[in-house]
């Protein structure tokens, strides 16, 4: 009762509209059920004749089971407008069950969000070794072909200059040598003939 004087004045008379459906319908099918029992048993005969009473209380006893049958379908609708009103305005149970359905996505995503660090961490670590493997091994096996383009560039210049400095040496050395052998040349073709004179 509590509970449905909080309602709103159209969800009370509805709940009211309700219980009043309820209670005729029930009635309806017990009033009609009683008196179709009535129906069957047998009187002393009366002025109508048998006949006429077994053709009246056939159809009575017919009016009656469609009112029966009325009543039941009302109840059954009854229940249907039951269910809708409290999928439409049980907002409790409505708010309880998102609650609950809140609840499960919460816990799946932390979940997944457990899982993700996981691989997160074990992916970086795979990524740090790889890594680590793949310099150990470019700097053990650098070579010139690897340098950046000036640097080759560079050496290669290093290695002409000392090339050319290697060569110059090599060229300039019979230099020396020329003057003992033409002061040799000399000695002996003076040894033939003007030699002595110029020696006396």
């Amino acid at each position: 009762m509590a509970q449905q004087r909080a309602l709103p004045q159209s969800k009370e008379t509805l709940l009211q509209s309700y219980n009043k459906r309820l209670k005729d319908d029930i009635k309806s099918i017990m009033d009609n059920f009683t008196e179709i029992i009535k129906t069957a048993k047998i009187e002393d005969e009366t002025q109508v004749s048998r006949a006429t009473q077994g053709e009246q209380d056939n159809y009575e006893m017919h009016v009656r089971a469609a009112n029966i049958v009325r009543a039941g379908e009302s109840l059954m609708k009854l229940v249907s407008d039951l269910k809708q009103f409290l999928i439409l305005n049980d907002f409790p149970s409505v708010n309880e069950a998102i609650d609950q359905r809140n609840q499960q996505l919460r816990a799946l995503q932390e979940e997944c969000d457990r899982k993700l660090i996981t691989l997160r961490d074990e992916i970086s670590i795979d990524l740090y070794e790889l890594e680590e493997e793949y310099y150990s091994s470019s700097s053990s096996l650098c070579e010139a072909n690897d340098l950046p383009l000036c640097e080759a560039y560079w050496r290669l210049d290093l290695d002409t200059d000392s090339t050319d400095g290697l060569s110059a040496p090599l060229l300039a050395s019979p230099e020396p040598s020329a003057g003992p052998l033409q002061a040799a040349a000399p000695a002996h073709s003076h040894a033939g003939g003007p030699g002595p004179t110029e020696h006396a």
